[in-house]
């Protein structure tokens, strides 16, 4: 019997735990500082899953936590993301992971294969999915020269005055609104202000979005010979002008200011006001929307592979798309490590596994299972979930 434990009892890790709580083939826990989540996630999980109260920013009882388990999951905030890494990796524990760490995963690389470990990060939707479905593509390609990617998590409904709710942290949300945005334009990264270059877009469904630069290629740009990447974000229309409204002003500043003699900084005001409007209520219906375009050449004709993603929140379970469509492919990529399905060592981006063909097929075959669909369309042809082979 393999064992995992997951950091973190929020959406996502509610989700991760409760998948793999529903395989016979697996002992799980659920770690996390507040009684409260962890009590939620184990009813989620039907009882299933063992719950342990621990502080896991602190790096010695994180190291306890995990000590007893085979493969460990992360659904961590991004501000301790990287040190997580750190402490799992030098624990000798394979690792999968979802933390949209600002610093570079690939940093502890030497570090992990020296310690015999596999660590997937990124291994959500976007970062995730995206990666690996491009890693994909370009290997569907003799020559890759372009790849695109948009995806946004939105509210079925649309409310006055954000036209928009925050399927994860509101905080990385906001750093996705202030980040510079790298892209790869003819073999070069070029930076990009993000919010900029609004274009609208149709998707099936759902209508009319508008998309924007945000800095989401992260490890593509190391990992990737592709000449043109980019990935854009994608809102209801009007999101993107109220933003950068917000941000022109300086409400999304860190720097504190002196209010009649009182030091605040702007983003923890407009968070405290601001991210309770954020929040999806109980049973809200949330929407994930994702395009991911690889195109180039073949035996020296053009060609384009798309899969498109348009998934909902589930009633039946409780999980948002942004819960399921972010969670279950770490699920299942901790599967895959813990089988040994998954044998390379090292810290993996997805993308760096996309030339998997069968691999990719497994992903989304069990994807699919839980609900989560991929169309795949090659050029103007229209085709059923899978890969393309």
């Amino acid at each position: 019997m393999s064992s995992a434990v997951v950091l973190g009892a929020g959406m996502m890790g509610g989700v991760m735990a409760a998948d793999l709580s529903e395989e016979a083939g697996f002992e799980v826990a659920i770690a996390d500082v507040h009684s409260g989540a962890l009590e939620a996630a184990a009813r989620g999980a039907g009882g299933r899953v063992r719950t342990i109260e621990a502080d896991l920013s602190d790096a010695g009882e994180l190291a306890r936590v995990i000590e007893p388990f085979d493969v460990v999951l992360g659904a961590l905030s991004s501000g301790i993301g990287y040190r997580t890494l750190e402490t799992v990796i030098g624990a000798g524990k394979h690792y999968c992971d979802i933390s949209f760490m600002p610093e570079n995963a690939l940093d502890f690389d030497e570090m992990a294969k020296a310690a015999g470990v596999t660590a997937i990060v990124d291994c959500g939707v976007a970062p995730g999915m995206s990666n690996l479905l491009s890693g994909y593509g370009a290997s569907l390609l003799d020559e890759c020269e372009e790849i695109e990617i948009y995806v946004g998590g939105l509210p079925k409904e649309r409310r006055w005055p954000f036209e928009y709710k925050a399927g994860f942290s509101p905080s990385d949300v906001i750093e996705e609104y202030t980040r510079v945005a790298r892209y790869v334009v003819d073999g070069e990264v070029v930076e990009f202000a993000a919010l900029s270059e609004p274009e609208l877009m149709d998707f099936d469904g759902i209508g009319t979005l508008e998309s924007f630069n945000t800095d989401g290629l992260r490890s593509l740009i190391d990992t990737m010979d592709v000449p043109r990447m980019k990935e854009k974000t994608l809102r209801y229309p009007g999101h993107i002008e109220l933003m950068r409204v917000f941000r022109e002003t300086g409400l999304f500043s860190q720097e504190a200011i002196d209010v009649n003699g009182v030091k605040v900084r702007p983003l923890d005001v407009i968070s405290k006001l601001m991210f309770p409007k954020w929040k999806f209520e109980k049973g809200e219906a949330d929407i994930t929307v994702m395009r991911v375009i690889a195109q180039g050449l073949k035996d020296g004709a053009r060609e384009r592979h798309i899969w498109d993603l348009h998934d909902e929140y589930d009633p039946a379970t409780g999980w948002t798309s942004m819960g399921r469509t972010t969670a279950l492919p770490c699920a299942i990529f901790a599967r895959l490590v813990a089988s040994g399905r998954v044998d390379r060592r090292g810290v993996l981006p997805p993308e760096v596994l996309g030339g998997d063909g069968a691999l990719v097929q497994t992903m989304l075959d069990g994807l699919r299972k839980r609900g989560v669909e991929y169309g795949y369309r090659r050029g103007g042809e229209k085709k059923a979930s899978g890969t393309g082979d």
